[in-house]
C-alpha cells in the first residue's frame, strides 16, 4: 500500500496532536485530524472579548522547553517575556523579589524585601547551580516526594515557603499545598533558570494557530464528536463510522476505549477571572502572588503589562484561583473583588470574563519526561498521546504525539 493511502486519524487538535501531525507529514503522510469544538488548541486557546485577548485559564511558555525550542518559531510568535521574579502581597503590602543574575533592576528590591533569609537566597543559588548541572532525564528519574518535603528537606525557611514557593508553585501545579511531584518542581524551576515564561503578542492560542499553519497534508474535521474507538473503526455521535488504520488519541482516551474506562485521569481545577481596571498596581510584566494563607486568590498578572495584538480600554487583570470552594459564580466574583481590594489594593471596573477550568492539568504519579514509541501503542491500531502520558506541561503534549507519530512510522517501515 501507498503511505498516502493509509487511513490515520487523530483525536483531539491539541497541541499534541498537532505534533503527531506534522511528524506524520514529515514522512509523506496525510493524517486526518477529528476536533469536537470549532478550532485547534484543545486545552490552550484565547478569546478575544471587547477587545480584550483572554486567554482560557493563566498559561505561559516556558522558553527552555526542548520541545519548544524543536517546533515552534519564537520569532515568528512575537514572544512577550515576564521578568525573572514576582511581587508578593502580604496584608496590604507589596515586595518584588527576583533574580538579580538575569535582571539587574531585581537587585535592590530583592535585597530590602525581607522574603526568606540570608540563608535561603544562598539555598536558591545552590538549588539554581544544582539543576543546571543535572539532565532532565536525570530529574526524572530520582524518587519522588512532594515539592513541600523536598523543599523542607532542603532547608528552606518557613517564611521563604510560606511567602514564595507556595502562592508561586500553586499557580503553576493548580493545587495550594506543593503535593505535587519534587520531579515536576525541579523540571519547572530548571525550565524557569534556563529560559523565560513568555506569552506570544497574540495570545496563548498562537501556539497551536502557529502548529496548525505547519501542515500542508492533514485534513481537519471540526465540531466533529467521537463516541468510540475501536481497531480500525472510530465511531462518532453522529452515527458514522470511519474506517482507520492508525488512530492516535490525542486527549483523554477512557472516554472512547472500553478497556480503559476504569482509568479515568483525575484533574486539577482552577478558576480564571478577567478584571477591567483603571491603573497598573504592578507596572512591570511581573506575576503578582498573594501570600496570605486565608486568601482564595493565588495569583494575578495585568496582561497590559507586555505588548498584546489585541487592547481593550483600559488595563487588563486576570486572577487565578486553585482552591477548592463551594462559591457560585457570581459570589466568587464579589469574593474575588473583595480580596484584591483588601490584600493588593486593587479596585476593579468589572468582571470582563470568568473561565471555570474543570480539566486545566491531570493530576498524575510516577511523572515521565520521557516515552518511547513503543510505549504509546495500546493494541494494534490505537495509539496514545497527550499530556497525560507524561507530566501536566506543553512540552510533554509535544513529546507524547511525537512518539506516537513515531510509533506509526516504525510500524510501517517494519
Amino acid at each position: 500500500m501507498n503511505k498516502k493511502d493509509y487511513k490515520i486519524h487523530i483525536i483531539g487538535a491539541g497541541v499534541s496532536g498537532l505534533i503527531a501531525a506534522q511528524v506524520l507529514e514529515n514522512h509523506n503522510l496525510a493524517p486526518v485530524i477529528i476536533e469536537g469544538t470549532d478550532r485547534v488548541g484543545g486545552r490552550v486557546k484565547t478569546d478575544i472579548v471587547e477587545g480584550y485577548q483572554l486567554d482560557h485559564g493563566f498559561q505561559v511558555l516556558l522558553t527552555a522547553y526542548p520541545a519548544a525550542q524543536k517546533y515552534l518559531n519564537f520569532g515568528a510568535l512575537e514572544l512577550q517575556s515576564f521578568l525573572p521574579g514576582a511581587t508578593i502581597f502580604n496584608n496590604g503590602n507589596s515586595k518584588t523579589i527576583g533574580d538579580p543574575l538575569r535582571n539587574i533592576s531585581l537587585l535592590i528590591p530583592t535585597l530590602i524585601s525581607g522574603i526568606g533569609t540570608i540563608s535561603d537566597k544562598l539555598k536558591i543559588l545552590k538549588l539554581n547551580n544544582a539543576l543546571k548541572k543535572t539532565t532532565l532525564t536525570e530529574i526524572f528519574a530520582k524518587p519522588e516526594k512532594t515539592t513541600f518535603k523536598y523543599l523542607s528537606d532542603f532547608g528552606f525557611s518557613e517564611d521563604m515557603i510560606s511567602n514564595f514557593f507556595k502562592p508561586f508553585f500553586s499557580g503553576i501545579f493548580l493545587e495550594s499545598e506543593l503535593e505535587t511531584s519534587s520531579r515536576m518542581f525541579e523540571f519547572v524551576y530548571k525550565m524557569f533558570g534556563e529560559g523565560f515564561a513568555a506569552l506570544p503578542k497574540a495570545g496563548i492560542e498562537a501556539i497551536p494557530r502557529q502548529l496548525k499553519n505547519n501542515l500542508k497534508q492533514t485534513t481537519f474535521r471540526f465540531n466533529t464528536k467521537v463516541k468510540s474507538v475501536e481497531n480500525g473503526k472510530i465511531f462518532l455521535t453522529n452515527g458514522t463510522i470511519l474506517e482507520s488504520d492508525f488512530t492516535i488519541i490525542a486527549t483523554e482516551p477512557s472516554a472512547f476505549v472500553s478497556n480503559l474506562k476504569n482509568q479515568e485521569t483525575q484533574w486539577k481545577s482552577c478558576d480564571t477571572l478577567y478584571f477591567e481596571t483603571n491603573a497598573k498596581t504592578i507596572k512591570e510584566p511581573l506575576i503578582g502572588l498573594i501570600s496570605n494563607r486565608e486568601a482564595l486568590i493565588n495569583n494575578i498578572f495585568y496582561h497590559t503589562s507586555i505588548a498584546t495584538k489585541s487592547k481593550g480600554a483600559n488595563q487588563l487583570l486576570s486572577v487565578t484561583v486553585v482552591k477548592d470552594h463551594k462559591l457560585s459564580n457570581e459570589a466568587l466574583k464579589i469574593q474575588v473583588e473583595k480580596e484584591l481590594k483588601k490584600y493588593c489594593g486593587i479596585d476593579v471596573i468589572r468582571c470582563i470574563k470568568h473561565y471555570s477550568i474543570a480539566q486545566a492539568l491531570p493530576t498524575l504519579a510516577n511523572l515521565q519526561y520521557e516515552i518511547s514509541p513503543s510505549e504509546t501503542r495500546l493494541n494494534k491500531g490505537i495509539f496514545l498521546a497527550g499530556d497525560t502520558q507524561l507530566n501536566g506541561s506543553l512540552n510533554a503534549a509535544m513529546i507524547a504525539g511525537e512518539r506516537a507519530a513515531l510509533a506509526i512510522l516504525q510500524h510501517l517501515e517494519s
